[in-house]
């Protein structure tokens, strides 16, 4: 198993990946990363920025026609 170690930076805490880690990501310096939370504890992924817009369009959708789900799920 791959184990990674905490390194503080500055204020701050970061962990330092492994040059096969980046790679299987594919990321480099200055990419984001995501932690998803899983049962097994968390998941890094790479951060997908549509992703984020994607969310956004379907809170305004549940918004505007959040009752009409609601009844269409009885």
């Amino acid at each position: 198993m791959l184990q990674v170690n905490l390194t503080a930076i500055g204020d701050s805490v970061g962990i330092v990946l492994p040059k096969e880690v980046r790679e299987k990501l594919n990321v480099s310096e200055g990419d984001s990363l995501s932690p998803l939370e899983s049962s097994e504890g968390f998941i890094l992924t790479r951060h997908q920025r549509d992703f984020d817009e994607q969310m956004y369009a379907a809170k305004k959708v549940l918004h505007k026609y959040g009752s009409a789900f609601s009844e269409l799920a009885k």
